[in-house]
């Protein structure tokens, strides 16, 4: 009996068991050892690792609830929209207008303020989910109009001015940490083990997994497809919620635009781990590796002042370059299945 190491079969096995996975690990250390090479203390500090964990964290939930809605073969256009007219919404309750803020009630106003924040959000989510499950709107279509409709409401209701947070108890979950790690990190490690726990380990992701790969053998198979469409819209509302109150505590003020760049950068972190549009394909771990890997790079542009319209060139040819990366490596998949079929 052989005991021992052999690199080259270790790698064939990591690949075919997940290309994407593969891929995100060998760029992610790629990126750091270059990033070390270029940067040296700059980058690897532990005040810069705790700045990218507090803002990855919005990023990271956004990407996860656009990654949710691809994986059942749609898409959420309006994640930003939802966390904008929530944290609007949020903002009011602590904004000291509706009620004059004492030290006494200023944490009760400041969980008041989260949950609305959440509850907002949540109904905006199931807005969608109404949208698409019961009239049949398809889904780019369905959050279009909702991200049209709720950036509306946003605007209205503030007259494209801020709203300022007056309470102080919110601003601590963005500057508290444990063991050196910020709590907003922290929450969206939760946020992704209950994710991954729902997809991968309870009935109801495994029925997500099979409307994305085909709705019509999900639906022979007696699954309420428009049940759980509902669920992963609503569900999609609730982490922008989340999101939105990570914001209004780095940010403390809310507007209509909030986060707004964070759009394309949620679709690019799906695309990135693996997420078909198409639906039935994507695992959650990958959505957590893509976005370190995308808060690492945006770290080090800032480290080196690179503009913000630079950033966002950077990430149109990224998501361009990995969906056309994708599609010939799936026709190159085609053709061996063909050959050896």
């Amino acid at each position: 009996m052989r005991f021992g190491f052999n690199a080259k079969k270790a790698t064939e096995k990591l690949l075919r068991g997940d290309r994407d996975t593969a891929m995100l690990v060998t760029t992610g250390l790629i990126l750091y050892f270059g990033l070390g090479a270029l940067l040296g203390a700059r980058f690897y500090s532990i005040a810069n690792f705790q700045s990218m964990a507090i803002q990855m964290s919005s990023l990271g939930l956004l990407s996860l609830a656009m990654s949710l809605a691809m994986l059942s073969g749609g898409i959420d256009l309006s994640i930003v929209s939802i966390a904008a007219v929530s944290s609007i919404a949020g903002a009011y309750v602590m904004s000291g207008d509706l009620v004059s803020i004492t030290a006494s009630n200023d944490l009760p106003l400041t969980l008041a303020g989260i949950v609305t924040i959440l509850i907002v959000a949540t109904l905006c989510g199931a807005t969608n989910g109404l949208l698409i499950s019961r009239f049949s709107v398809p889904p780019i279509l369905a959050t279009l109009g909702t991200m049209i409709f709720f950036s509306g409401i946003a605007l209205a209701a503030t007259n494209g001015n801020s709203i300022g947070v007056a309470t102080s108890s919110l601003s601590s979950v963005s500057t508290l940490t444990i063991a050196a790690i910020p709590i907003s990190f922290l929450v969206i490690v939760l946020a992704f083990g209950a994710m991954w726990y729902l997809l991968s380990r309870r009935r109801v992701g495994r029925r997500i997994y099979l409307i994305g790969e085909s709705i019509t053998a999900a639906r022979f198979s007696g699954i309420r497809t428009d049940s759980i469409k509902f669920r992963v819209y609503t569900i999609s509302g609730f982490l922008s919620g989340i999101a939105a109150v990570l914001m209004l505590a780095s940010q403390n003020s809310a507007r209509e635009g909030f986060g707004e760049s964070y759009q394309l950068q949620a679709i690019l972190v799906a695309v990135l781990a693996g997420f078909d549009p198409d639906g039935g394909r994507g695992r959650v771990p990958n959505v957590l590796l893509a976005v370190i890997v995308l808060q690492s790079l945006q770290s080090a542009f800032s480290i080196l002042g690179y503009s913000p319209f630079a950033k966002t060139f950077v990430w149109g040819v990224l998501l361009l370059g990995v969906m056309v990366l994708n599609f010939y490596l799936r026709r190159r998949s085609h053709r061996r299945s063909a050959t050896f079929g």
